[in-house]
């Protein structure tokens, strides 16, 4: 099993040979490399040959952008799967037959594009959950979001009505998130923007005694924090988990894990929810795949893993 993000409309993998993805984001084709595309197919699609940008990666590491025709930025939109339920509680600027998410994309430093489109099927899994909770209106819900990244599961969360916390430790990221908030609609959303670092914040939280109903992180395999503080994922993320699950409310919704790092398979995933969160707040844990649809060959291009951990 996987989980593939298929619900996209302004984005899509048209083809992939040869260690590299051919990819259509809003009206402009881009072409960049990916270490798990070790097959060499025909390159028979057309947008091969009318690529708007090119990311060249260099055999002494990193690499550099070729452009075509192509704007120093631009925008795509997620619109949500459509609800049976009526959304009464989505903030301005969302739609009553789904919520609407936009990012602006820039072509940036190693191949990125300011957006991971394979996460949307986490976007959509956990707003699941928020509206859920929210419609009850029973109490408000608080999400924290840890290596946040330019907001995309921030802005899921907020849209589906929840009370976001976002940190980050770059701060050209978070300003890139809230540039991307006020596309949305969601400028004036209750959401908390932090440059921080996310263990000393998460370590000062919970001294705080603050809470949340959810948590989701997105650590990088290597980086370092805003004042130089070293994280390396197999080393740190254990530790990490055991220590954010003490911000978990009494009543937590879900929590979430996202890895790119070779060697963190949906199994180590899955045995670290089941021992760090499983074990004493009960509910359920699971781990996949994360994945996108290779329209030419109709066959699924991994993206990753994710675990999941959902108290209901």
């Amino acid at each position: 099993m996987m989980w593939i993000a298929d619900n996209w409309k302004d984005y899509a993998v048209l083809d992939a040979s040869g260690g590299e993805k051919l990819e259509r984001w809003g009206s402009y084709i881009l072409v960049r490399p990916d270490p798990q595309v070790i097959w060499r197919t025909p390159y028979d699609h057309s947008g091969w040959k009318r690529k708007n940008g090119h990311y060249h990666r260099s055999a002494k590491g990193g690499g550099e952008w070729e452009f075509f025709h192509l704007p120093d930025e631009w925008s795509i939109s997620y619109r949500f799967k459509g609800n049976a339920e009526p959304h009464t509680d989505l903030p301005p600027g969302q739609t009553a037959e789904g919520a609407s998410l936009t990012f602006r994309l820039k072509p940036f430093s190693f191949k990125h594009t300011g957006l991971f489109p394979e996460q949307a099927v986490n976007w959509e899994w956990f707003s699941g959950l928020i509206r859920r909770e929210v419609r009850t209106g029973s109490r408000p819900i608080k999400i924290l979001n840890l290596f946040a990244y330019t907001g995309g599961a921030t802005l899921a969360a907020a849209a589906a009505g929840a009370a976001v916390t976002h940190v980050d430790a770059s701060k050209g990221m978070v300003g890139w998130a809230k540039e991307n908030a006020a596309a949305s609609g969601l400028g004036e959303a209750p959401i908390r923007w932090l440059v921080d670092d996310c263990v000393k914040f998460v370590e000062r939280e919970i001294r705080r005694g603050s809470k949340y109903d959810g948590i989701i992180m997105d650590p990088p395999s290597y980086g370092r924090g805003p004042k130089g503080e070293l994280w390396k994922m197999e080393e740190n993320i254990w530790d990490f988990i055991r220590l954010s699950t003490q911000l978990l409310s009494g009543d937590a919704l879900f929590f979430l894990i996202n890895s790119y790092t070779t060697g963190l398979q949906p199994a180590v995933l899955s045995y670290m929810m089941h021992t760090a969160i499983v074990k004493p707040f009960g509910g359920h844990a699971e781990a996949e795949e994360i994945g996108l649809p290779v329209e030419l060959s109709g066959l699924i291009l991994p993206c990753g893993a994710a675990g999941r951990w959902q108290r209901k």
